[in-house]
């Protein structure tokens, strides 16, 4: 197992589920240390068998605040430092949503601009009562993470968030069924354990070719994607660990997975 050590991450390992604090002081910005740990930690988790579920939050009282535009500045005065901040954005982003391990973010407050990009990217949304979402690009002469925010957000609501700033807050954000709950500060990380646990319990294998097949689906036809769909479920269905589960339901006891 690798021993996970990050300048800008804390990572805490119980019970198959990795639980990660962005852990940049004092809004957890994203700076190219940040981008670079965490898309590292990401793929470092996807090759460890110990890890079946991530729990990604932020340390104090923001999950990120988007952008530092103090590493930006800097940035923009380096020949090719632009296009290269971008690109290291763009895979952490691709790295959160292909990880094979389901992610879960714990929204301990605001998430904004590429803050929303990361939670966009987790698979399993849940919220604080002090959580919010936005893109706040608007007043910072930048544009957001739109593409990303539109797998959360109707029509209206984000082009009103993209030209204005607003902040969508964890109550509304529950309300429109874009967070799985919203519940009181001191009570997220065990809402957000409790599902990532479950999923642990689940045969890690069966969980990694799902998150693959929803993945690859998203952007499909109806057709082709359940085409794909079939041809994954016969994959599992030839697993020790399918083969346990029927053998487990059959004889009413709970199952043992190994993973294979």
């Amino acid at each position: 197992m690798p021993e996970y050590r990050f300048d800008t991450l804390r990572v805490a390992l119980q019970d198959h589920v990795a639980t990660v604090w962005l852990d940049h002081p004092p809004v957890n910005a994203v700076n190219t240390q940040l981008l670079q740990d965490l898309t590292l930690a990401l793929d470092q988790f996807g090759d460890d068998p110990e890890v079946r579920c991530v729990v990604l939050t932020g340390q104090g009282k923001v999950f990120c605040a988007g952008a530092d535009l103090k590493n930006r500045g800097q940035m923009l005065d380096q020949p090719g430092g632009l296009p290269q901040h971008s690109r290291r954005t763009r895979e952490l982003f691709h790295a959160i949503r292909e990880c094979p391990k389901p992610v879960i973010a714990a929204l301990n407050g605001p998430a904004l601009g590429a803050g929303l990009g990361i939670a966009a990217s987790c698979d399993i949304l849940v919220a604080a009562e002090s959580a919010s979402l936005a893109l706040p690009e608007v007043d910072v002469g930048l544009l957001g993470g739109v593409k990303h925010a539109q797998r959360l957000f109707g029509h209206s609501r984000l082009r009103r968030m993209m030209l204005t700033g607003m902040r969508v807050t964890g109550a509304e954000l529950y309300r429109l069924g874009i967070v799985e709950a919203c519940v009181p500060n001191d009570r997220l990380m065990e809402e957000a354990g409790a599902i990532a646990r479950q999923i642990a319990s689940k045969s890690p294998v069966s969980v990694q070719l799902m998150i693959q097949t929803a993945n690859a689906i998203e952007d499909m036809s109806l057709r082709d994607g359940y085409r794909y769909e079939q041809d994954m479920t016969a994959q599992v269905a030839k697993t020790d660990d399918a083969k346990e589960a029927r053998q487990a339901f059959l004889e009413k006891r709970a199952p043992v997975f190994k993973g294979r």
